[in-house]
């Protein structure tokens, strides 16, 4: 079973949550948090009050209230830039240190690949013509939980989060999605939009787990960074490290590629894969 989490603090998530109801086919059966469950067949859908951030071990509370245990979670959410860029991004969560935003000092929730890259996939096609960016974010904030779960996301501003259409394309995007199972692979390196790893998603035959970007490891600090891919490539189920090479100098590159090998963990770049063929819409 795949557990959405809706949050009422949070208003794109409560439009995604709509616009999924309204798409029909949902029932009632049983209540969370003052709050009704949604159920159609291999999902369920529940509603908390409080920001989903905080959410610690609501897999572990949701499977007592539901009577199953999901295998995986999908947060519903905004996603807030200063830029103010309409996006719709998909994610791992977890902390690559401090927990400013829910969950554990550096720790990670288990990574969902398959789903979520082939949510992202799904995403560009629901999306196309919208003038929507359609993109990976990387590894951050809460809440902590053991079940595998990703945060799917409207960004990011006002305008956006009460967007209908693109509540609309996240709906249709959860409904629809067919789960490609490819290779595995955590990324390492780039900025937060990890735009390296949504491209070779998009086209090539690949999983991505977690992410761990330039901005949160420090090469001087060797021992810190083989933690970092290891608990990285763990908690994605990975056996190979995807490394954005051209984010970062050469020799820091080499100096990443041999940490991984030294951890007994494969390399793999866009050249080593398979193409999936052109993502146009269905």
């Amino acid at each position: 079973m795949r557990l959405l989490v809706c949050s009422t603090e949070d208003n794109a998530s409560v439009n995604i949550r709509d616009a999924l109801l309204s798409s029909g086919g949902w029932s009632e059966g049983g209540e969370m948090e003052g709050a009704p469950v949604h159920r159609r067949p291999g999902m369920a859908m529940i509603t908390v009050p409080r920001l989903h951030l905080y959410c610690d071990n609501i897999d572990a509370a949701a499977a007592e209230a539901i009577g199953e245990r999901p295998q995986e979670v999908v947060f519903l959410s905004r996603h807030k830039a200063a830029s103010g860029q309409r996006s719709l991004t998909v994610h791992p969560i977890g902390n690559w240190g401090k927990a400013d935003f829910g969950g554990r000092v550096g720790e990670l929730v288990p990574a969902a690949p398959h789903l979520m890259t082939s949510l992202l996939r799904q995403l560009r096609r629901e999306a196309d013509g919208m003038g929507f960016e359609v993109t990976y974010e990387v590894t951050h904030h809460g809440p902590f939980l053991q079940t595998p779960t990703l945060f799917i996301e409207i960004g990011s501003s006002e305008e956006s989060w009460g967007d209908p259409d693109a509540a609309r394309a996240i709906a249709r995007t959860l409904q629809n999605v067919e789960v490609s199972a490819y290779p595995v692979a955590m990324g390492i390196g780039g900025g937060h939009y990890a735009p390296r790893f949504t491209e070779a998603s998009l086209g090539k035959r690949i999983s991505f787990g977690h992410m761990l970007p330039n901005y949160a490891f420090d090469l001087k600090d060797i021992q810190a960074l083989g933690e970092r891919v290891r608990t990285g490539m763990e908690r994605s189920g990975a056996r190979l490290a995807y490394i954005h090479r051209k984010s970062m100098k050469r020799s820091e590159a080499t100096v990443v590629a041999k940490l991984v090998a030294d951890l007994g963990y494969d390399t793999v770049d866009s050249s080593d894969l398979e193409d999936i063929g052109p993502m146009s819409p269905d």
